[in-house]
């Protein structure tokens, strides 16, 4: 039996509230003082859902396309010390038999529940929007090599970003969606057309909106218009105060609503680690001051956020209510991401894993239950 002063649970703000564990899972949570003693009586502090990262390269030193348990189990360590209890694991472009591999060793650690999926960003993206991908990585999709890879991936991948204006990036929108996971539009030159015939095709994600894109311009719309008024679109944002303005986000919040809205971090090993020198898909990346660019270049590399600091900001741009603003910040950090890319509702609810995060007064990371286990104690022992 876990007690605090509130109790974020994704539907309501219980103030005080409880939640009562077991067998990994949620039974019971309501609002008031518990029906017995707490176990766990936390006091003073807010406790909201695990965090959900749908969209992440690596962290604490370690990359998701090293495809090695070391470089896995280093970026989940630094992602849930800071309160990310599921995260599917991107890769970028790379050539087919290296891609290959990289999936068939993820898939591997999906299995084993170090992460709750697999997420090809590429290598069917757009050469003019490549952004840190190698170029020379970047191919139209093949329906050949896409089954191979999905076949490789036993289930595991979750979404496929591809530029919708390739050759065959129609009949690939279809294959996917047809084999289970998510299509995504991202790094991409398409015109607004091009887009919605996406969108009808089957894509419902929007990756990273705005970066990697072609921009809005008066006569051409383009993606962006085309993916935000559509309302069977997901659109991801990049909050980390570098990828995107404060307004632009206010802007797309207004226009899609919270319900559609999902922060990801676009990580990549850098997270958690002091600036310097690190890779990217084998592209040389430089982080200053927190921000990763392509050595040589301002094109920014991923970033080096954490889903809290992305928590806070939502709260931050929400208003003067606060149970209005945490209860807008959980949605766009676990309810959405998990429902976007299908996995296990999101949430502290009844049958719910019993993943949270424990937030001091300052909305900062002080425990983090992961199926009904502390992680990060909050009493300051992990």
């Amino acid at each position: 039996m876990i007690s605090a002063d509130c109790i974020v649970t994704g539907e309501q703000v219980l103030r005080p509230g409880w939640v009562e564990v077991a067998d990994h899972r949620v039974v019971a949570l309501g609002a008031g003082l518990p029906p017995r003693a707490a176990d766990t009586p936390l006091g003073a502090v807010t406790v909201v859902p695990g965090f959900v990262d749908t969209h992440v390269h690596g962290g604490g030193g370690g990359a998701f396309s090293d495809a090695t348990r070391e470089a896995t189990r280093a970026a989940v360590d630094l992602h849930r010390h800071h309160g990310t209890t599921s995260m599917v694991a991107s890769l970028v472009a790379a050539p087919p038999e290296a891609l290959l591999r990289q999936v068939d060793r993820l898939a591997g650690h999906v299995e084993d529940g170090l992460v709750r999926g697999v997420h090809l960003e590429g290598p069917w993206l757009s050469p003019q929007r490549c952004g840190a991908h190698e170029p020379s990585a970047l191919r139209d999709p093949d329906p050949d090599e896409l089954a191979a890879l999905l076949a490789a991936g036993r289930g595991t991948i979750r979404m496929v970003t591809l530029a919708p204006e390739l050759d065959g990036a129609t009949a690939a929108i279809r294959q996917v969606v047809d084999a289970g996971a998510v299509a995504a539009v991202g790094h991409t030159e398409a015109t607004y057309d091009q887009t919605r015939l996406a969108v009808a095709a089957g894509a419902t994600v929007a990756t990273h909106l705005f970066n990697a894109m072609r921009p809005v311009h008066h006569r051409e719309p383009g993606p962006v218009v085309a993916l935000l008024e559509d309302d069977r679109v997901t659109v991801e944002l990049i909050t980390d105060g570098i990828h995107l303005h404060p307004a632009l986000y206010r802007e797309v919040l207004g226009r899609a609503g919270g319900d559609r809205v999902s922060l990801v971090t676009d990580a990549m090993a850098a997270s958690g680690m002091p600036d310097g020198a690190y890779e990217l898909g084998g592209l040389a990346v430089h982080v200053v001051e927190g921000a990763a660019r392509l050595v040589g270049s301002d094109t920014l590399a991923g970033s080096t956020a954490t889903m809290d600091a992305l928590f806070r900001f939502a709260v931050s741009q929400a208003g003067p209510d606060l149970d209005t603003a945490l209860l807008a910040a959980v949605r766009q950090t676990s309810i959405v991401p998990s429902r976007a890319l299908h996995l296990p509702e999101a949430g502290l609810r009844v049958g719910a894993s019993a993943d949270a995060v424990v937030l001091d007064d300052g909305l900062a990371v002080t425990g983090v239950l992961s199926r009904g286990a502390w992680v990060r104690d909050p009493a300051g022992a992990g």
